[in-house]
């Protein structure tokens, strides 16, 4: 029998296999994010904060990961910022963190957490945890392999860090949603009785996937989509994309998402293949009301709960606020269907934010009308506005409503 000759397993190493690729910011901007969280590392009396979500890693380090049921972490002390990443990934999150990386191996149990260990340097026992990610179990074992004398959940801190964007933030959101403007046009022209929904999202993916890959031609290109939604399956603002092809008459939902750095930017437009009849059009014009309303209401200083009770206001005066479908509006940055959400910035009756300038919020009214009813569907509005010191500017350009979106038969 052959036997291997004996192959020294590291628990962990470091790989800087070639030269840092181009971040999306600069290092001074990423320093500057992590100086803001070290600001809570000493407000808090911390030895180190543990990012382990998919927007925290990302945010602090230019560093998205790719899960793929492993663990990633970004750990940060008053001197370091480290990010910890999975052998299987070779050197990309190396090239791709701002900051110090360390691969783990997988040849022996809890790799992970010696390799977090490391980071956070001998001697830490008070860790800042993100306490909507990390996991009971996860949190269980940080305390078997660190000599934990307390953690402290720091996610509601960096996510009001996160909240404020910088210039270079503002400058990418703006592209983004240039591009989703573009996407929402290549959507559009596909539009055609008997096209499948699946056809039409698939037109403006490509669209936007190619766009970014010419705006932006050093980043990665990943996780962009779009959900084009039809007759019933207009219902729900999530609603995976299906295979039904498209009647006269349908209510379409048009939603385009360019992903750029993990940067999160949409449009999100009502549509009509044909003339609607007198009670759905009528029900749209009252969503675009509701959408011009709450476009004037963003400024510095109102609150989101205030601007949340104004348009239910106008709903309720038109009886249809028993049908609005969720808050009006939230906050844009790193984020996704499936990473990341700012919840202290959205337009919802339970949240009292006041708007600053720098915050960066959607303004998207969605009635749901149910399936028999005049005007059954779902009808949605959806602009991004960045707040200023003199109001706010709408970033978002493609056309609404009914004189711009009845798609000819």
């Amino acid at each position: 029998m052959f036997h291997h000759p004996s192959i020294e397993r590291p628990e962990f190493f470091t790989f800087a296999n070639g030269e840092k690729a181009p971040l999306q910011f600069s290092q001074s901007e990423y320093d500057a994010r992590l100086d803001n969280l070290r600001a809570i590392i000493a407000a808090e009396g911390l030895d180190a904060i543990i990012l382990t979500s998919m927007h925290g890693v990302a945010y602090y380090s230019g560093f998205l990961y790719c899960s793929f049921g492993r663990s990633y972490a970004c750990v940060v002390t008053a001197d370091n910022a480290t990010t910890i990443s999975a052998n299987i990934d070779g050197g990309q999150p190396a090239r791709r963190s701002a900051c110090n990386n360390i691969v783990y191996t997988d040849w022996k149990r809890n790799n992970y957490w010696r390799a977090v260990r490391e980071a956070a340097g001998a001697g830490a026992t008070r860790f800042g945890i993100e306490g909507d990610h990390m996991t009971l179990a996860a949190q269980n074992t940080l305390r078997e392999f660190l000599d934990v004398e307390a953690t402290v959940d720091v996610a509601p801190a960096s996510m009001r860090q996160r909240m404020m964007k910088s210039p270079s933030e503002i400058a990418l959101i703006k592209e983004g949603a240039r591009i989703a403007d573009h996407g929402g046009e290549a959507v559009r022209d596909a539009i055609r009785i008997g096209t499948r929904e699946i056809d039409v999202a698939m037109a403006g993916r490509d669209a936007m996937e190619l766009e970014i890959s010419r705006s932006f031609p050093d980043s990665e290109i990943r996780d962009s989509w779009v959900w084009f939604q039809s007759g019933l399956n207009t219902d729900g603002a999530h609603n995976p994309v299906t295979t039904r092809a498209l009647q006269e008459h349908d209510i379409l939902s048009l939603n385009t998402f360019p992903m750029i750095s993990s940067y999160y930017t949409a449009l999100e437009r009502t549509l009509f293949i044909g003339e609607p009849d007198a009670a759905s059009l009528k029900i749209w014009e009252a969503n675009v009301g509701a959408h011009e309303l709450g476009l004037s209401l963003i400024k510095p200083g109102a609150s989101c709960a205030d601007i949340c009770a104004e348009i239910n206001d106008f709903f309720a005066e038109r009886g249809l606020l028993q049908y609005r479908s969720f808050g009006y509006g939230h906050s844009f940055g790193v984020l996704s269907h499936y990473y990341g959400r700012e919840a202290g910035l959205e337009l919802r009756e339970d949240i009292d934010t006041v708007l600053e300038p720098g915050h960066v919020v959607s303004m998207e009214p969605m009635l749901t009308i149910p399936e028999g009813m005049p005007g059954a569907g779902g009808y949605r509005e959806h602009d991004i506005l960045v707040v200023d010191d003199e109001g706010a500017e709408n970033i978002t350009k493609f056309p609404y409503g009914p004189e711009h979106n009845i798609v000819a038969a």
